[in-house]
This record gives structure tokens, sequence and C-alpha cells, in this order.
């Protein structure tokens, strides 16, 4: 798993940079038009797609679980290269928090009764930092791809990129956020097959946007981004309940007591008998997601200065 994981990442990462080299080096031969950069700020709202919360029936992965109420706010700063119009490099720093909770579950006798009655919540701060590839069909079609006052352009993007998370998840004793991955909830690095997960991993991001010019300065975009990760652990959440005994095995009296708790929260939804070890705790065949829709503003950086003189739709001022 860990090969694919490394061998995705690399071959994304290698494309990317493939791409970006091979317009650096044909940039010189768009004089006429320029190369630039952006730098800007994004914010938006975001949301976690995995193991915790749900709907109606069986889990799936994907938007099918998707649960507004546990909307959070992202932020983030980013620096742009394009060579042309048509191809830019982002490189974006994000920041925010990621939220799930069997208890929004809404019962209808299916499949998410199991999960509700799992009765487990978490939250994670994330940061990441994500490099992508934006491309602009739309300037292959115009007539003066130079000319930006007041165009729309909608775009595509993929790139990759490295996140950490850090999940907590309440206490039922006392209601208080507990970190969750020194707790070892699942066995992880005691039990045979079952290693510590690492709260820095890789994501793949995808997605799409629309970018409107308000001058040959500043623009503002709307963008929705996926991010397909290669951990089950964003929640701590992923694979069959433990042995509470596991717990004091390997941990001091009262942080076993409190990793007993957090386990294993099933026991405390009113009308059910608590999830006996070996029963099914997660889905670790579909792995965790998020994404975000962010607002962006950015401004032209560095632009050769003879492209604020070419717009043709403008007429000259007169004195």
């Amino acid at each position: 798993m860990k090969l694919n994981l490394y061998s995705s990442v690399g071959k994304c990462l290698a494309l990317t940079l493939l791409i970006l080299s091979n317009y650096i080096r044909s940039s010189a031969q768009y004089s006429e038009t320029g190369s630039f950069w952006e730098g800007g700020v994004t914010v938006g709202p975001s949301n976690f797609l995995g193991d915790l919360g749900g709907n109606f029936g069986k889990g799936k992965p994907f938007l099918k679980d998707n649960n507004i109420q546990m909307t959070k706010l992202t932020y983030g700063a980013f620096i742009a290269y394009y060579p042309q119009e048509a191809f830019g490099f982002r490189l974006n720093a994000n920041f925010g928090l990621l939220e799930g909770d069997d208890a929004i579950i809404v019962g209808k006798g299916d499949w998410e009764e199991q999960r509700k009655r799992r009765n487990s919540n978490f939250r994670s701060r994330f940061s990441e930092a994500i490099l992508l590839t934006e491309v602009y069909p739309s300037v292959f079609f115009e007539y003066d791809e130079t000319d930006t006052y007041h165009k729309f352009r909608p775009y595509g993007l993929f790139g990759v990129g490295v996140f950490r998370f850090n999940p907590q998840g309440t206490d039922p004793l006392t209601g208080k956020w507990v970190y969750l991955k020194p707790l070892h909830t699942e066995g992880e690095g005691w039990i045979a097959g079952r290693k510590e997960y690492s709260l820095i991993q890789f994501n793949i991001p995808m997605g799409f946007g629309i970018k409107y010019f308000l001058n040959d300065i500043m623009n503002l975009s709307l963008e929705v981004i996926h991010r397909r990760t290669f951990t089950d652990y964003i929640d701590d959440v992923s694979k069959r309940y433990v042995d509470p005994a596991i717990f004091y095995a390997n941990l001091p009296l009262a942080q076993a007591q409190l990793a007993e708790r957090v386990a294993n929260k099933s026991g405390l939804v009113g009308g059910y008998v608590p999830f006996t070890p070996g029963k099914k705790r997660g889905a670790p065949e579909n792995k965790d997601a998020y994404y975000s829709i962010g607002f962006k503003a950015a401004w032209r950086l560095f632009a050769n200065s003879e492209r604020r003189y070419r717009n043709s739709t403008r007429c000259p001022v007169r004195y």
C-alpha cells in the first residue's frame, strides 16, 4: 500500500513538474504575450468525506455522505506563475478545520443505523501545501488572449499536495476534546497488520473554477477543489473494534481508561447494546477525502508592462 501511495504521488508530481518545465522553456516563444505572476488569498467553506456522519443507506465515498451541517471555514494564500494565458502553476497554502459526527445521522432503518449506533465524533485542524496546474481551455478560442478586461474564464485544475492533521474526539465522561492518535483507539502499532498512521499525508487535489477579471491587474475566482487522500485515519476510524484489554496492557491506567471510553461509545446510545471487539468500526476500503469551495482574490505581479497597453476593447483616454 505504501509503495502504491508513493508511486501515485510521484507520478503526479513528475507530470506536474514536466508540464511546468516544458512551458517555462517554451514561454520565450510568446514574447508578445509575456509570462506573469499572480499572488492572492482564498477563503471559503470546506467539508469532510469519511467514515463519521453520513446519510441514508450504506456509506459511500465522494459526495453521497456529505453533511452540510459539518461545514467549516478554510482560508489560505497562494502564488502562481503563468508562462502564458492558457496555463498556470499555483502553490497554495491552506488552513482549516474538518469535522464529522455520527449523532447528526437521521436513522431510517437501513445501513446508517449502524453508523448512528457507533456514536463517534471527531474534529481536526489541518494545514496543507498543494501544487496545482491550472488549464484555461477558453483561451484557445479567444481573439486576443491578452485582453482580459471584464472577461470570464473557466478552468480546470489538478496537482499534488501534502497535508497535516491531528484528530480529536470528545471524552464522554468530561465532554472535553482529546487527541486520539496517542490513544491507539484501534490498536495501531500493537496489533499485527495495523501500523501507526502518520499525521502527515499526501493528497491529490483536482477541481474546477471560473475566473473573472475586474481589470488588467485584479481578478476574482470561485473554485471547487476535491482532495483524494491515501489515509483512512483523518477521523481516527478505519477498521474494527479492539478488546479494551489492549489499552491496559500498553498505556498508563488513566490513559487506558480514556482510550476505552473514546474508542467505543456505542453503549451510550439509548436502547443499544455496545459493539463488541471484532465488530466493524469503519470502512478501510474507502479512504478519507475532503473538499473546499474557495473564493479567490488575485493580483498580477511582475507582468510584462506592454500587456497593459495592448487591450483592444477599451476606448483611448482623451485629453
